[in-house]
């Protein structure tokens, strides 16, 4: 009996600056996905996994990783296997492990935040930080982490802020985590190698599914003990893998290939910054474009929903926000920066 093929539909390439998250994985990565040699990674049988777990691991300076599939599931392993049920972490009010992962440390850790105001270059002040700090008293939750973001928002974490954040956790009995979402980003624009940041934390995330492009994934880097606690909570949160190593063969080429490169996506964020500023109604501070992620004021008589709806039409997909954010990753060029900004003008120009 034939079976009637399904019918195919070509796909729209959008130009598309809401995220990094919105790559889509190239063919060397589909070639490594569709080869990878598999097995069960809940019983620790995929090759595959098993070998980016101990790669990334000695690569970043730790004993251990585990490969789990994103960024927000690896922030509350981490946060899970630092913290019991009554303590407390310290971090950022912009953290995105505070403020964008859907209050997870508190609602499935029991683990409360105290979030500390980020200063206008992304740190934490450590006078604020020691005050938040609580006292041994059973009327308080304990605290036992600093966690900090690298990048936050675009912006770069000084290297000598991660060493005085360092001093700080030992004087004060804490340890030191790293949501590294972005921290490929800061390495490159520091121009500095990975080691550089990774070396002062006790354990760290990475994504893998942002800038570095691969379709899913991310890693928690750690020492042993601590990883064989994240693997224990990634199971209890129903985070177990199978034949994992098909996602995990894309992870290993984002680590491997894809790290330089994001010297464009930087370079086509400023020159995004640059030709933005020559739009009516859109003004960014340039020379606060560190990294791939960008923030433009938008005049208020600019209707944004009508805006996002017009460029929508057009193939190019923007967020409203005020101030509007714009994100630059590998499948962005400068040409689709040029058509973006000849569409956005057009569509101000139509609202009068």
């Amino acid at each position: 009996m034939l079976v009637p093929s399904l019918p195919t539909t070509k796909e729209v390439t959008m130009i598309d600056f809401r995220s990094d998250t919105v790559t889509r994985p190239t063919e060397a990565m589909r070639h490594a996905m569709a080869a990878a040699d598999v097995g069960d990674d809940v019983y620790g049988d995929d090759p595959t996994v098993n070998a980016l777990e101990c790669w990334a691991a000695e690569r970043h300076g730790f004993e251990s990783a585990l490969f789990c599939s994103s960024g927000t599931q690896a922030n509350l392993l981490a946060l899970m296997a630092h913290c019991e049920r009554g303590d407390e972490y310290l971090c950022g009010q912009q953290a995105h492990n505070y403020k964008f992962e859907g209050g997870g440390a508190a609602v499935l850790g029991s683990i409360q935040p105290q979030p500390i105001e980020n200063e206008n270059d992304g740190t934490l002040p450590f006078t604020k930080l020691a005050a938040a700090i609580k006292p041994l008293d059973p009327h308080f939750a304990r605290t036992k982490l600093l966690s900090l973001e690298n990048t936050i928002n675009g912006k770069v974490l000084p290297l000598e802020y991660l060493a005085q954040a360092r001093e700080f956790v030992d004087a004060h009995g804490l340890k030191l985590h790293l949501d590294g979402a972005r921290v490929y980003n800061a390495a490159v624009a520091l121009n500095v190698d990975i080691t550089a940041i990774s070396q002062y934390f006790d354990s760290m995330t990475i994504c893998l599914s942002k800038g570095l492009g691969a379709p899913i994934g991310s890693l928690v880097l750690g020492d042993r003990e601590f990883i064989q606690r994240t693997r224990r909570w990634r199971k209890v949160l129903g985070g177990g893998m199978r034949q994992a190593g098909i996602l995990a063969a894309a992870g290993k080429i984002a680590l491997t290939d894809h790290v330089e490169r994001l010297s464009v996506d930087h370079a086509n964020a400023k020159y995004l910054a640059e030709q933005l500023n020559t739009v009516p109604g859109f003004g960014v501070k340039v020379e606060h474009v560190l990294t791939n992620i960008l923030f433009a004021k938008v005049d208020a008589a600019i209707d944004q929903a009508q805006l996002v709806a017009t460029l929508k039409a057009q193939d190019v997909l923007i967020s409203a926000g005020q101030p509007m954010r714009f994100v630059t990753h590998l499948d962005i060029s400068r040409e689709d920066i040029d058509t973006f900004i000849a569409a956005l003008k057009a569509a101000i120009a139509q609202q009068g």
